[in-house]
């Protein structure tokens, strides 16, 4: 049974996204940085407290497809078959992004990055907040990725609200592929 924080710290961290804040939380291989994927301060706020250029992009994680649909254009039968046999898991998609999706949040890109985690307390998380969740390594670019709670509170001390929880057993980020070419580019 996955960790969920109680809740209290998730109506706090509920609370915290709403105002376009940021939260810290464990993911497969180390702990991420995430927020509303719709609102552009906050993606701002994640973009500036990890020094990370804007025209990179960010990925998106989420409990299941439903909770990401809207981010991306539709897909034929095919390519959603294609994605079932890779998720939930340590694989992050390039999909066609829909016109919903904030310039921030895909960077220079046409495509948005997003991927149906299989990391437990990740999946509980978007499950509890009702929402899919920007995810990107919780550390300033270029640096080490956090693996802990309290090295995130150090790190990131009130600027983020950092969430208990374990991360999993991956060595290596996700798996990131790009559905329509089958490139993979990490």
């Amino acid at each position: 049974m996955p960790h969920l924080p109680g809740s209290a710290l998730r109506h706090k961290a509920l609370g915290r996204l709403r105002r376009g804040g940021v939260i810290a939380y464990s993911t497969e291989s180390c702990f991420g940085l995430g927020c509303n994927p719709l609102d552009v301060r906050a993606i701002k706020r994640v973009l500036a407290i990890k020094a990370r250029p804007n025209h990179k992009g960010l990925i998106v994680i989420a409990a299941d497809f439903e909770q990401i649909r809207h981010l991306v254009k539709p897909l034929t039968a095919a390519q959603r078959a294609e994605l079932s046999r890779y998720w939930p898991g340590p694989y992050t998609f390039l999909l066609p992004a829909s016109r919903r999706v904030p310039p921030a949040l895909r960077g220079r890109h046409h495509k948005i990055a997003v991927r149906v985690t299989a990391h437990g307390e990740a999946a509980a998380l978007c499950r509890a907040l009702g929402t899919a969740l920007v995810s990107t390594s919780a550390n300033r670019a270029g640096q080490k990725s956090l693996k802990t709670a309290r090295e995130c509170r150090k790190a990131f001390k009130d600027k983020v609200l950092t969430l208990p929880g374990r991360i999993g057993k991956r060595r290596k980020p996700s798996t990131i592929i790009d559905l329509e070419s089958g490139r993979v580019l990490r």
